[in-house]
């Protein structure tokens, strides 16, 4: 028996219910985001007249990680725009979408998103289903909670959303009152909709925020997934065990 195996089985026992960050844990929604923020930027700077017709001044893929990755979404867009030396009007909350304000492009990013998943799908790792299968063969209960305010939406178009009857996204967190992570406050309340205590519940998560959520509540464990973060980092970050993919576990 293999060290993760080992670790599962000692899990299970005791276990109740499964907390599943969505992103990086169950589908690679992070390509779907990068792909979103590429279209926008490139209409935007093409509208405005930034980008000359060879794409020097265009948005690379390197933007993505130097200006937008891990950032809310409307930091993202401000982020981008100063690299760029473009200074624009914020704009109501609820600004337009063809608005060239850091709302309005911030919500045009949000529609591109949506279409994408709607048209284009999402593929969820196939290791993360199997393990969602395994998981109810024991009868654990199952929760989705993520930052992000369209998990909804993914969970539908990966097909996944007959499996998670609870599902505490950015937008319940945001109507509840929830701080996000690293805090755990949006697991603990997963939990307390599952009707199970913190202490039944497994966290799976591929980010260090989420980790430390994880570690910071008083659940079971925290399984690791490393989707690029580090083994090291997520066991720092207070993973119990750290695999790189559900699949190593089965």
């Amino acid at each position: 028996m293999t060290e993760s195996h080992a670790a599962l089985s000692s899990i299970w026992k005791g276990a109740s219910a499964l907390l599943f960050d969505l992103d990086g844990v169950l589908t690679p929604t992070a390509v779907v985001h990068e792909q979103a923020w590429q279209e926008l930027f490139d209409g935007y700077l093409a509208e405005a007249g930034h980008a000359g017709a060879d794409g020097t001044g265009g948005y690379q893929e390197s933007d993505y990680f130097d200006f937008i990755d891990g950032k809310p979404r409307f930091n993202g867009v401000r982020d981008f725009l100063a690299s760029r030396g473009i200074t624009l009007p914020e704009g109501p909350t609820d600004d337009a979408p063809d608005s060239p304000t850091v709302q309005g492009l911030g919500n045009r990013k949000n529609l591109i998103f949506n279409e994408i998943v709607s048209t284009r799908g999402v593929e969820p790792y196939a290791g993360s289903v199997r393990f969602i299968h395994a998981a109810l063969e024991r009868g654990l209960k199952l929760a989705v909670v993520s930052s992000s305010r369209n998990a909804p939406a993914v969970l539908k178009a990966a097909g996944l959303d007959g499996y998670f009857p609870v599902v505490v996204d950015g937008q319940v967190a945001a109507a509840v009152g929830l701080p996000g992570k690293p805090d755990p406050a949006t697991f603990d309340y997963a939990a307390q909709l599952l009707e199970v205590s913190a202490a039944e519940c497994i966290v799976v998560e591929d980010a260090v925020s989420g980790v430390q959520a994880g570690s910071a509540g008083n659940f079971r464990a925290v399984i690791g997934v490393d989707r690029g973060a580090g083994r090291q980092t997520l066991l720092d970050a207070g993973a119990t065990f750290v695999v790189d993919d559900l699949n190593d576990l089965l």
